[in-house]
């Protein structure tokens, strides 16, 4: 184990200690059910707030996401620990008050938690489409250029170069069902390359025109989509 990981162990356990030692140094072994049920929903609430980094969906956002799920563990056991330490001091005969109202604040916690989950998830799952659909516009647009160094015959060069400009300036934002006309120029920029290689002027004249057609065609039903 890393010593970092040792540190961050030892940090977690200090509350644990401390309030362990101070609950059965002060007032011993035998207490009531409510006490009992206190002391449990408060070791439930500290540990929750410990896995919180578990429930964290990573992203682009992780800060933010790190941040509401742990302002809402943190003011959980915050609230719990504070109810928690009154039933504790008020020790009532009966336990139900000390379930009710502590099962009460572990829902409205529940509640709170996985809402932020299913946002989270929700804000990743958005980002990670918004990434794939800037990566092709960048992956198609550099694919493109590292080619026309390779390319000596201008006319021919600056059929490229039209394609490329043209692709540069598409929009990143894409939509679901263009994705194999997507697929496509990313083919066809592929046998370009090949083409390129073989210095078959005729056929990167050809694909060339059909990327043109393809990437315009594609920006065309973009701005019907949207």
């Amino acid at each position: 184990m890393k010593k970092t990981n040792v540190l961050w162990l030892i940090l977690d356990l200090v509350f644990l200690v401390i309030f362990n030692a101070n609950f059965f140094m002060v007032s011993g072994f035998n207490h009531k059910e409510s006490v009992w049920i206190s002391y449990g929903f408060i070791h439930f609430a500290y540990i929750m707030l410990l896995i919180t980094p578990m429930l964290i969906k990573r992203g682009k956002s992780t800060a933010v996401f790190s941040f509401s799920l742990y302002s809402v563990s943190l003011m959980y056991f915050f609230i719990e620990l504070v109810a928690g330490v009154m039933f504790i001091l008020i020790n009532p005969d009966s336990y139900k008050a000390a379930l009710l109202i502590q099962l009460v604040i572990a829902g409205l916690y529940a509640v709170a938690l996985i809402s932020n989950m299913v946002v989270n998830e929700s804000t990743a799952d958005a980002e990670e489409i918004r990434s794939h659909q800037i990566d092709f516009v960048k992956k198609a647009s550099a694919q493109l250029k590292s080619l026309l160094d390779s390319i000596s015959e201008k006319e021919v060069k600056k059929k490229v170069e039209k394609v490329c400009d043209i692709l540069y300036l598409s929009p990143v934002k894409s939509h679901p069902s263009l994705e194999q006309t997507e697929t496509c120029i990313l083919m066809s920029i592929n046998e370009l390359g090949c083409a390129v290689s073989e210095g078959s002027k005729e056929q990167i004249v050809s694909l060339a025109n059909t990327l043109l057609v393809a990437v315009n065609e594609r920006n065309r039903q973009l701005k019907m989509l949207n």
